[in-house]
């Protein structure tokens, strides 16, 4: 197991199997010394965790709760294709996806849920866009994809 995983067990997580894509796309992808997740989202051993918009079936917190699911299948996402979570240099770029009502203001809160995870899972900061949108694939809450760097 690599640190990175030591890091997640320690919050009691673990880096599940990679989610299988719900269209035509593959979950990660290298280019250079980069792997870009494609959006990743709160799956659960298949099946979505939760389904609605922010501001109406999904409170904030939920929804952070959520988006940490959707850094976690990031996380084995950037494992399927590099095997070792070590070889990560950094979290380069997080951009996190919030389904919500036009009223719903606070997607920044609901992405520091996959945030939070990813700087202890890491050991560091990264760059981050949040924003909301109208409806997600399946009408998923959330959806976050990411770039790292490695080596």
């Amino acid at each position: 197991m690599s640190l990175v995983e030591d890091r997640l067990a320690e919050l009691g997580l673990v880096v599940p199997e990679v989610a299988a894509p719900v269209a035509s796309y593959v979950p990660a992808v290298i280019s250079g010394s980069h792997v870009y997740t494609s959006g990743q989202l709160p799956m659960v051993a298949g099946t979505l965790a939760a389904t609605g918009r922010l501001g109406a079936e999904i409170d904030p917190e939920e929804g952070a709760r959520l988006a940490e699911i959707c850094a976690l299948n990031a996380i084995a996402a950037v494992k399927s294709v590099l095997g070792d979570l070590d070889r990560v240099i950094q979290v380069v770029r997080v951009t996190g996806f919030v389904s919500s009502v036009p009223e719903f203001y606070g997607q920044p809160a609901v992405i520091n849920g996959a945030s939070n995870l990813l700087g202890k899972a890491f050991n560091g900061p990264h760059s981050r866009s949040a924003v909301g949108v109208a409806v997600l694939p399946l009408n998923a809450p959330v959806e976050v994809d990411m770039i790292v760097e490695f080596k």
